[in-house]
């Protein structure tokens, strides 16, 4: 083969491998963004850990396939707004929305990125699905109680906290799942042991303590604090002024560990490492309208016997022995 032949080979041996060369190269990362409806706190802060280490399990590495932009609602329909739109722009893969109020922002932002919701309540009531066995948009994930929770709650109060005749439901309209979701269940158990029902919707932390105050001026008054993200991003308060006022509370967030009486509600590590599975399955190629809504599963029981004490509260052994968590 003569000289000059053998460099047009070399050299058309080399343009043929470039692109070979160039395929094999790493491509972008999947970006995956969430959006928390609740305030920045390491209660929260551990639930994301949850997401991001099932992700973790399931194969993906951020900083090498993965990226995930991370967004805080606090509580604030403004705020949670705001930071839905932010997320949608980047043109995620897939979004995790925790909370109703969050779920029903990104959906309104957005209806061809995938997203997948965890501690929602009603999605078929809130309009984000068409059904749980084939929610048939861009909306799926994991509910956060089922609508006889509510029941539940009033039974645990009056078990714990006998003499309960009147009963105040906290919560804030703009962020709370709807309560007829939940009245039916509550009003039915309520009427059972001839206690007074009643709503106080509040709209900012300042009103918390007028609610919990006029409760307290006679005997007799509970309140349910309901699961709610601005119940959430105010919790330290409500225990606090439940605490001043004397006054028995139910939660449905699980605010034992911070100091509140009593709390009953799913596991949130739990859903959030169920909302990574479906994350997961999406970037892998599922299609969200095919994945069903799922129920939740597992709940937790947490009594704080220091606060019982406090308020004068003797906890029954029964309750106890069911109790996932006693702090003492």
């Amino acid at each position: 083969m003569r000289r000059r032949d053998f460099i047009a080979l070399l050299a058309t041996a080399a343009f043929v491998r470039l692109p070979a060369a160039h395929a094999q190269q790493p491509s972008s990362p999947r970006l995956v963004g969430v959006l928390m409806g609740f305030a920045e706190s390491e209660t929260s802060w551990a639930l994301v850990r949850e997401f991001r280490g099932s992700l973790a399990k399931a194969g993906w590495k951020e900083g090498s396939d993965l990226r995930i932009e991370l967004r805080w609602g606090g509580g604030d329909v403004h705020r949670i707004g705001a930071a839905a739109g932010e997320l949608v722009a980047l043109r995620p893969d897939v979004i995790l929305a925790q909370t109703t109020p969050v779920a029903t922002a990104l959906a309104h932002e957005t209806r061809a990125i995938p997203i997948v919701f965890v501690t929602v309540s009603d999605p078929i009531g809130s309009g984000l699905a068409g059904s749980l066995a084939r929610p048939g948009g861009n909306v799926t994930g994991f509910t956060f109680v089922e609508s006889s929770m509510g029941s539940k709650w009033v039974e645990l109060l009056k078990e714990i906290a006998p003499r309960t005749e009147r009963l105040v439901l906290l919560f804030n309209p703009a962020t709370a799942p709807p309560l007829r979701f939940y009245l039916p269940s509550i009003e039915v158990a309520a009427s059972s042991f001839s206690i007074k029902t009643s709503t106080a919707p509040v709209h900012a932390s300042g009103e918390i303590e007028g609610v919990i105050a006029a409760l307290a001026r006679a005997p007799g008054g509970g309140v349910i604090v309901m699961p709610d993200a601005f119940t959430a991003a105010n919790r330290d308060l409500i225990i606090a002024l439940a605490a001043r006022y004397r006054t028995p509370a139910l939660y449905g967030n699980n605010f034992a560990q911070s100091g509140g009486l009593i709390s009953y509600g799913p596991d949130f590590a739990e859903t959030f490492r169920q909302g990574a599975g479906y994350v997961d399955r999406i970037l892998r190629g599922a299609n969200p309208a095919e994945l069903p809504i799922q129920l939740p599963t597992k709940f937790e029981l947490a009594i704080n016997l220091k606060i019982a004490a406090v308020l004068g509260l003797t906890i029954p052994p029964n309750v106890l022995a069911v109790a996932d968590e006693v702090i003492e």
